[in-house]
Order: structure tokens, then C-alpha cells, then sequence
């Protein structure tokens, strides 16, 4: 069960490794930076019901939070970015920047699971 936050959204969290090359991680910040996705790959994040995502990052390594509205369907969301064009040219162009984490090679942005809530604490 994913945890839900106080207004009703799910929150899901994701890491990835970054290549450990100082330029190559300014550039994918400078993509990342405040109108730096193209319009349409951010149109398609929203119109899956997405309300937030944030990614933070440390070293090279990346975390991101995404809170989920009750219209987010992960099938759908799949089958329309596998038919959007803007989206897979920015997932490419991202992929060659991210490196999978050594347990899970065969992909990127590996689903984190939570461990720990302090509003689940007496």
C-alpha cells in the first residue's frame, strides 16, 4: 500500500544514480532547471494526474518524491508515454545521464519503499 498524504494524493519516491562526471550532472540540472523540460513532457506529467514532483540529489545520487492524484493510473500513464514522442526524446536524453543502481541494473528511478513515518509513531 502506497502511503497516502494529508490531501488524499499518493506519494511514491524513486532513486537513480547520476554518471559521476561533474558536467554531466550540471547539465542535467541546468535541464531540470525552472522551464528547462520541454512543455510537452511536463503536459504529460500533469495530465496523468501527477501533482508534485520534486527531485533532490546528493552526490550523484537522485531521489525523487511524486504525489499521485486518484486519476493516476500507472497503465495508462505507460501506454501514453510510449505513444508521445516529446516524451520518449526526453526520456532517451535523460537515460544518458542516469546510470541504473547496481541491484537493479535494468532499470532507472528504482521505487523506494518506506520504512519509517513519524505521524505512524505513538
Amino acid at each position: 500500500m502506497k502511503p497516502e498524504t494529508s490531501s488524499g494524493t499518493v506519494r511514491r519516491c524513486f532513486a537513480v544514480d547520476l554518471v559521476a562526471d561533474a558536467d554531466m550532472i550540471a547539465r542535467y540540472e541546468a535541464w531540470h532547471a525552472a522551464g528547462g523540460p520541454p512543455a510537452a513532457v511536463t503536459a504529460a506529467i500533469r495530465a496523468d494526474d501527477v501533482r508534485e514532483l520534486e527531485i533532490w540529489r546528493v552526490g550523484d545520487r537522485m531521489f525523487m518524491i511524486v504525489e499521485q492524484g486518484p486519476g493516476y493510473d500507472p497503465v495508462t500513464k505507460a501506454a501514453r508515454d510510449a505513444a508521445n514522442p516529446d516524451v520518449q526524446a526526453w526520456d532517451a536524453l535523460m537515460r544518458t545521464f542516469q546510470k541504473p543502481l547496481p541491484f537493479s541494473p535494468d532499470q532507472t528511478w528504482t521505487e523506494m519503499t518506506r520504512i519509517y513515518a513519524l505521524s505512524e509513531q505513538p
